[in-house]
């Protein structure tokens, strides 16, 4: 796998450089054949808090961590291992939905392998399901409406475009924007 590795307001050192390197190269074993794209992973540190985060673009499938923590290795440990709790429960998702199939589900090794993958058994019950009409309203208000009703993200028929958007809380405090495609 290739890694784009960068520092985000501060230089990334090579020891630094390597310990990522070495971590990430753990998730090779999940998959068939070597990833050939290039694997982004974005180093920051703010307000103390150490930022690692990867994303690692693969066929048909995304992988994507973010980890913060008091301390940079750390961070980067909890990021590995969160990607590979992904890949476990894709792969899971994957050999159930197509137990005869190829596609995707190549990409990871079979059972049996030299690396025993423990599969997560996934609870996806829908538990709920709720309808109701959209009122047409501009982003300012959405915010406001999302804000009033103590959620972290609201969706809404967006006065402009005529479209659904979802407004959303990021971590930061400040808030996005999901427009359709």
């Amino acid at each position: 796998m290739n890694y784009n590795i960068r520092g985000q307001r501060f230089q990334v050192t090579d020891a630094l450089r390597e310990y990522t390197e070495k971590k990430l190269s753990r998730l090779d074993r999940y998959f068939e054949d070597p990833i050939a794209s290039e694997s982004n992973v974005t180093l920051s540190v703010t307000k103390g808090k150490h930022t690692v985060e990867v994303t690692i673009p693969l066929k048909g499938v995304m992988l994507r961590a973010e980890e913060k923590s008091e301390d940079m290795y750390a961070s980067i440990d909890l990021v590995v291992d969160k990607l590979e709790r992904q890949i476990r429960k894709h792969k899971t998702r994957v050999n159930r939905k197509f137990r005869q199939g190829s596609g995707v589900r190549a990409l990871f090794k079979e059972e049996g392998s030299a690396v025993g993958v423990l599969e997560e058994e996934d609870d996806l019950e829908l538990v709920r399901t709720k309808r109701f009409d959209f009122k047409p309203m501009d982003v300012e208000e959405a915010i406001l409406q999302m804000n009033m009703v103590g959620h972290n993200f609201f969706v809404f028929s967006n006065v402009d475009s005529k479209e659904v958007n979802v407004v959303y809380k990021r971590t930061d405090g400040k808030y996005g924007l999901i427009e359709q495609g």
